[in-house]
């Protein structure tokens, strides 16, 4: 990272700091949902089942983005503390590190994905179309992953010095590709052959790829000071502790959604196959909403890391409380779209008369904790952060599984499919209520936080 980079982070004023590396990603995680919920309107066209199949299919890829994603959030977390510490060849090693961490981890999800998918859509798809249709969309993504790895890990290491910019061109550059490929895929166009659910997944794929190979070129011009120098790489088991450090936490706190997603698969596809597509339009409309923030938590992930590194107490608790309430008002947004407007949103997906009555009370009950989930990301993105991604984790399961599971399957018994949409509010208040509980003990336990507290 230039000196002047370095300089803005520990000097710049926050809240213009914060729009300068929080309004690139922002822009490039709302793109990004847009070509997934894309990808879903035109898989709607092919039919019920097309569409039950990619969400069926969507837990898979959800991994796949919770490792990479995760992974990613630990190389950005120790790359920024060690820059904020001024430990430029830790910083500079650690780059080389990530990539061997990517393709390991690429090489896994093909063994993986080669003796399980099979079996995975054998036990939810109640008929050959989804089955056939599932297994091929899903063998593409998994098989190729190793472009989405290596993005999202080059992503990391650019946010990780304040370059915000070029990350979030590389992945509007792919998403739009994506968006361009999607019906000349599956419907046949210029003369391509018609590839339905098949061709939604090599357009994803494309897209990733491209994304990878822009980040790649420049990261190997790079003239800054982090750059991927062979010549100067020596292993070390201690970079990769201090990745996984953070990263396993974060990766297991995103794909927590994926299992949450299983397991309720399991309950709806015994209830219809317009519940289970209703609960993917849904993850698709909400991950629409949560996107930007997530974007947002990329943007001051560098800038909390920065200045925790240079136990700076005061600008990590300013840009905390600015973040906060950008969060707030987007999630705000995202509620009162999905109060309002439900039918609309629900039409894109060419919704049947039934999946239009069921998916407008699904859609109104579970947005009711958006709100809630603003406080969640913020305080998670934190310790992500500073390298407690345990605490993250602990959130995570609290939002996701300790409490949605067992009361849905409660709830569910007693009330029906209502049911399992209310305890999803329910614990985005009870996540908010442990993050606030959790964030008072750390300022009054952390040296970095108690510092300067007058």
């Amino acid at each position: 990272m230039e000196k002047t980079n370095q300089n803005q982070m520990g000097t710049k004023p926050i809240a213009s700091l914060i729009f300068t590396m929080g309004c690139p990603p922002i822009v490039s995680m709302f793109v990004q949902s847009m070509y997934n919920i894309v990808d879903s309107i035109f898989v709607a066209k092919l039919g019920e089942n097309a569409l039950t199949a990619v969400s069926l299919a969507a837990p898979i890829q959800y991994i796949l983005l919770a490792v990479s994603v995760g992974v990613g959030v630990g190389i950005n977390s120790y790359i920024s503390r060690n820059l904020g510490a001024d430990n430029i060849d830790e910083a500079n090693n650690t780059v080389t590190h990530s990539m061997i961490l990517a393709l390991s981890h690429s090489v896994l999800f093909i063994i993986l994905g080669l003796l399980f998918i099979k079996p995975f859509f054998r036990i939810y798809a109640n008929n050959d179309a989804i089955f056939s249709d599932g297994c091929s969309y899903t063998y593409i993504v998994v098989l190729l992953s190793f472009s989405l790895f290596f993005q999202l890990t080059f992503e990391k290491v650019f946010q990780a010095t304040g370059k915000m910019l070029l990350p979030t061109i590389s992945q509007i550059i792919g998403a739009i590709l994506n968006i361009i490929l999607d019906p000349i895929f599956i419907f046949g166009w210029f003369g391509m052959p018609k590839l339905g659910v098949t061709g939604a997944a090599i357009a994803t794929v494309i897209g990733q790829i491209v994304s990878f190979l822009i980040l790649l070129i420049f990261l190997i011009r790079n003239d800054s000071v982090l750059k991927i120098d062979l010549k100067l790489f020596k292993f070390d088991w201690n970079i990769i502790k201090q990745i996984y450090a953070v990263g396993i936490p974060s990766a297991l706190m995103i794909s927590i959604s994926s299992i949450l997603t299983i397991a309720l698969n399991s309950v709806l596809v015994k209830f219809s196959n317009t519940a289970v597509s209703i609960y993917g339009i849904y993850y698709r409309l909400q991950t629409f909403i949560t996107m930007p923030v997530n974007g947002l938590v990329q943007g001051i992930r560098p800038i909390i890391g920065f200045n925790y590194g240079a136990k700076d107490r005061g600008r990590i608790i300013e840009t905390l409380k600015i973040s906060l309430i950008v969060s707030v008002v987007l999630m705000l947004i995202g509620l009162l779209l999905f109060m309002f407007i439900p039918r609309q949103l629900l039409s894109m997906f060419s919704a049947s008369e039934n999946m239009m009555s069921l998916g407008v009370v699904t859609l109104r009950i579970m947005s009711l904790g958006f709100l809630f989930s603003a406080i969640s990301f913020i305080i998670s993105a934190m310790y992500e952060s500073i390298g407690k991604g345990t605490y993250s984790l602990a959130i995570s399961l609290v939002r996701q599984c300790i409490i949605i599971i067992p009361v849905s399957m409660f709830f569910y018994k007693a009330i029906g499919l209502t049911g399992i949409w209310i305890t999803f509010p329910v614990s985005e208040i009870a996540a908010a209520l442990v993050c606030l509980w959790m964030f008072i003990r750390t300022c009054k336990n952390d040296e970095v936080f108690i510092k300067n507290n007058d």
